[in-house]
């Protein structure tokens, strides 16, 4: 079983990710801020990040690139989950070291084969 971090600080859009997720045989740890995401993640190396941009504190960006620069999480993919669909928001998404983007709201018919597209 895969285990999936997903950090979020929004109940309601963490509910039906963690939900889709686990009905499909994800194991699922979530984080609420970015700081304890990149602790979580050390202690974890989950197969998986999803990561909201909009976090308190410490955003997206900031938590992407920190995970990125941590040789021990180098190599575990981080998929942005965010509502930031502007011109820009990708190519700023991936230039903080994200390996992926779906964009917010999720879609549950398609969210579980987009996921597994990065692992």
């Amino acid at each position: 079983m895969k285990t999936i971090l997903i950090i979020e600080d929004n109940e309601q859009n963490l509910y039906p990710e963690t939900f889709i997720l686990e009905k499909n045989g994800f194991q699922i740890i979530a984080a609420r801020d970015g700081r304890s995401g990149i602790e979580l993640a050390e202690k974890v190396k989950p197969a998986l990040i999803l990561l909201d941009i909009q976090l308190p504190g410490m955003d997206g960006y900031a938590v992407a690139h920190e995970l990125k620069r941590n040789p021990l999480l180098a190599d575990v993919p981080i998929v942005a989950v965010t509502s930031y669909a502007m011109a820009g928001d990708r190519e700023r998404i991936m230039a903080a070291g994200c390996d992926g983007y779906i964009e917010k709201p999720i879609n549950p018919e398609t969210f579980v084969e987009e996921v597994k597209k990065y692992l």
